[in-house]
């Protein structure tokens, strides 16, 4: 095979090939991510033989290891989003912020409801709600907007289940209670800042909420939402018991070495935990409604993550191939000492971001570029995929399709919605990244 520093050099080749392709050219970034691992392998001198089997490898241990999560959390997510369980949790947080606060509990609510839903879907289901709480504040739907969108980013991008964070984690062997803990607090100061941002530059801008109704002849068109006890759980319990399992797993073994440490490894690993979720989830489905989700509703979640899933699959080929390329080797011997840190897979991220606009595709595709150099650099894998997912925000621009998900919804010129949104974007992320390189220093 050809020199490390070739090895390299054909890297860049091939993230500039996938950058141009997926942004310019708008091809699939499976159809991409799957030609440009071939390609790699073939410039690196890889025999023929082994570049096949090493992309088969990648894309099955990729999916083995993270692909019913991923669809489960898909499931989970729609059948949310389609009872009104993400609308019944953003009302019990507006009754515990209060109503005069309602920018600060729309974002507080983007941040919860994010975690399951993606966070296209999220601003969508709570546009109206945001929209009848700007009509009855007396707030710029600008100030409204920015908050809700910015406290939805800040989640969709660093806690899973969501898949883009979920896809990372098990490309990178991460533990996956850790990234949800890690996840949880690297993305609680990114949308205070989002929030801030909103209070102090988005106010500058009066956009009117353009709906008729108020908030309280809103919530009686909603008709009756799930108990909001009940549509908290699928979220929730998923996640206590991932992290319950992760405790298990201490190397000082708390819960002990017999039954119950046993059962909690089953209950708590990712697959049965989501599993669970989806089967929580199903409680909050009225009686009438039962075969509409078990045919039409987990059919459409399974659809929304078939292109996941395929992505996914197709950076873990791309990340199999670098893994055994003398680029690894090289990056050892030459560059573990540049000391980069955190700072490269954000670094990694933005790049990908800004350039193609799809946040999931840059999470995907650093991940599979930093799978092989990890442990060279020194860099801890659960830290390694919330930097991932702080760049992955750096910057939601006319190339996302969330950016006029948002702009659009809100009644937001295209020029304000980059002075307000674009911008508060840049701030989450850099926020991100600097309580990760924070959190770097003690873990």
């Amino acid at each position: 095979m050809v020199s490390g520093g070739i090895a390299l050099f054909f890297l860049l080749l091939a993230v500039l090939a996938i950058i141009v392709l997926t942004a310019k050219y708008k091809m699939n970034a499976f159809v991409v991510l799957i030609g440009v691992a071939f390609l790699y392998g073939i410039a690196i001198g890889m025999p023929l033989k082994d570049v096949v089997a090493n992309v088969r490898t990648g894309f099955g241990n990729t999916l083995g290891y993270i692909g019913i999560v991923i669809v489960c959390g898909t499931i989970m997510g729609y059948i949310l989003e389609k009872t009104g369980a993400a609308l019944s949790m953003t009302q019990a947080i507006l009754k515990l912020v209060g109503r005069d606060r309602s920018a600060l509990a729309m974002s507080i609510a983007g941040y919860v409801v994010s975690i399951p839903v993606f966070c296209d879907s999220g601003y969508v289901i709570l546009t109206p709600l945001n929209k009848a709480l700007a009509k009855e504040t007396k707030t710029s739907m600008a100030v409204m907007a920015v908050a809700l969108s910015t406290g939805l980013y800040a989640t969709h991008t660093m806690v899973p289940p969501t898949p883009g964070p979920i896809a990372a984690a098990g490309t990178l062997k991460a533990d996956l209670g850790l990234v949800i803990v890690l996840g949880l607090i690297a993305a609680f100061p990114a949308m205070i800042a989002g929030y801030i941002w909103a209070k102090t530059v988005a106010k500058k801008y009066w956009i009117e909420a353009d709906i008729e109704v108020s908030y309280d002849e809103l919530l009686k068109q909603q008709g009756k939402l799930p108990n909001t006890f009940m549509s908290f759980m699928p979220l929730v319990v998923p996640i206590l018991l991932i992290l319950l399992k992760s405790v298990a797993d201490f190397p000082t073994k708390p819960f002990g070495g017999g039954g119950f440490a046993a059962f909690i490894s089953f209950i708590g690993d990712p697959v049965t935990a989501l599993m669970l979720g989806v089967i929580l989830s199903l409680f909050l489905v009225p009686k009438g409604s039962l075969g509409t989700a078990y045919h039409e509703w987990m059919g459409h979640g399974i659809r929304d993550a078939a292109i996941i899933l395929v992505i996914t699959g197709a950076g873990g080929s791309f990340g199999r191939i670098l893994q055994q390329s003398p680029m690894v080797e090289f990056i050892k011997t030459n560059l573990s000492g540049m000391h980069l840190g955190m700072l490269m897979p954000f670094i990694i991220a933005a790049a990908l971001k800004t350039a193609q606009g799809s946040s999931t595709v840059a999470i995907i595709t650093t991940s599979a570029i930093m799978a092989p150099i990890l442990s060279t650099l020194g860099l801890n894998p659960a830290l390694t995929v919330i930097a991932i997912g702080a760049g992955s925000m750096v910057v939601s621009h006319a190339n996302d399709s969330y950016f006029w998900v948002v702009s659009q919804f809100s009644n937001m010129e295209v020029s304000v919605a980059y002075k307000i949104y674009t911008s508060a974007t840049l701030v989450e992320g850099i926020v991100g990244i600097i309580v990760v390189m924070i959190m770097s220093i003690f873990i």
